[in-house]
């Protein structure tokens, strides 16, 4: 087994060697006069040839939007992934359908793992089947395709027993590190839970140093697959994403979307109570950085955005980009509380009305930078 710090010595030196490069060919641009990355007018038209050219290739409007997110920082400061293989599972969710896209616009070359038959219409995007998690089977056909894995597949919004939960969430993800741990060393990237740390609300800050408190089936199968992969000794990194928003988005925020969306007043202008969310294009970067970054190997990181929110203020926001009011009525915090407990949904209460702040401090202490 090749040692981690080999892996990460090595790409090192084939990015840097790549990168000086690029800076050659952004001072061929500036009339023979030395420049540097610095140059941001200089660094800045590389890019935009850079965009083009990928936008020519690719053709599909989700790589388009990834692309369009880029900064100067991307070509400047990630390792080369030009020729990296990442083996991609449940590429045919919500967050798969953006991040595969996202990372081919990065570079790399992603094998696309699903159960459903899925399309990205791509030469650096091979699509493969990916076996029923909920039954055991043999990883390594699909780990021989990769250098890196990022472990999406598994099941969330579904009402299922703790066992169901356990096999499709922890012990699948259990048989791929014990995989991983058998050959060459490659990086795992496991995307767990904010509830493999917490249950629904919490009446502090959340950091990575809490001790883990999950209080349903979905965040202990999360949190026992976390101690799967930190036993099978291998090179991996752990993200605890709080709830993401995006094109395609499903739970909480598909509701809250949806409710924004009708032509009525809704009675939610007192709900004051901050909750920490991720956007989509925020979720796709820290996966980048989990995947180049050698201070992210071996670390546990939650993943948000660093200003949290209030539902009043996300209604707010969403009916603004309609060009309407907000239209928020203030019923008193605890008609609304006994009318849900009432009706059998305490369990919205406590996602609606109480507060989950989880700060990314320390994925950002290593470099990652939310838009």
């Amino acid at each position: 087994m090749r040692p981690a710090g080999l892996y990460w010595k090595s790409t090192t030196a084939d990015f840097e060697r790549k990168t000086q490069f690029f800076k050659v060919r952004c001072n061929k641009k500036s009339s023979g006069v030395k420049a540097s990355l610095a140059d941001e007018r200089t660094a800045h038209t590389c890019l935009r040839r850079r965009r083009r050219a990928v936008e020519r290739g690719i053709g599909l409007a989700r790589i388009r939007l990834a692309v369009s997110n880029l900064t100067v920082s991307d070509l400047q400061g990630n390792r080369d992934r030009t020729k990296a293989r990442v083996l991609v599972t449940g590429a045919d969710g919500f967050v798969g359908r953006h991040l595969v896209p996202y990372l081919v616009a990065l570079g790399y070359r992603v094998v696309a793992a699903s159960r459903a038959a899925t399309t990205f219409n791509h030469p650096s995007v091979t699509a493969v089947s990916l076996s029923d998690l909920s039954r055991l089977f043999d990883w390594q056909p699909l780990l021989d395709q990769c250098d890196a894995v990022v472990h999406l597949a598994g099941i969330a919004h579904k009402y299922a027993g703790d066992d169901f939960y356990d096999r499709v969430n922890h012990r699948a993800t259990s048989a791929l590190a014990l995989a991983l741990s058998r050959g060459v060393t490659k990086h795992l990237v496991f995307i767990s839970s904010i509830a493999a740390q917490s249950g629904s609300y919490a009446d502090h800050d959340l950091t990575e140093d809490d001790f883990p408190t999950p209080n349903n089936a979905y965040g202990r199968s999360k949190f026992a697959a976390e101690q799967a992969i930190r036993a099978a000794g291998i090179s991996f990194t752990i993200l605890r994403p709080v709830v993401i928003y995006g094109e395609g988005e499903k739970g909480n925020f598909a509701t809250v979307h949806w409710l924004s969306r009708l032509p009525i007043p809704l009675p939610f202008g007192t709900l004051s109570a901050r909750r920490s969310v991720l956007s989509i294009q925020n979720f796709n970067s820290a996966v980048a950085t989990a995947l180049s970054n050698p201070r992210a190997q071996r670390e546990t990181f939650i993943v948000s955005d660093p200003a949290p929110v209030t539902v009043a203020d996300l209604i707010a926001r969403h009916r603004a980009s309609y060009g309407r009011p907000p239209w928020l009525m203030p019923v008193p915090r605890n008609v609304i509380k006994l009318a849900l407990q009432a009706s059998g949904q305490g369990a919205i209460w406590e996602r609606i009305g109480q507060p989950l702040v989880a700060p990314p401090a320390k994925l950002m202490s290593i470099g990652w930078e939310p838009s």
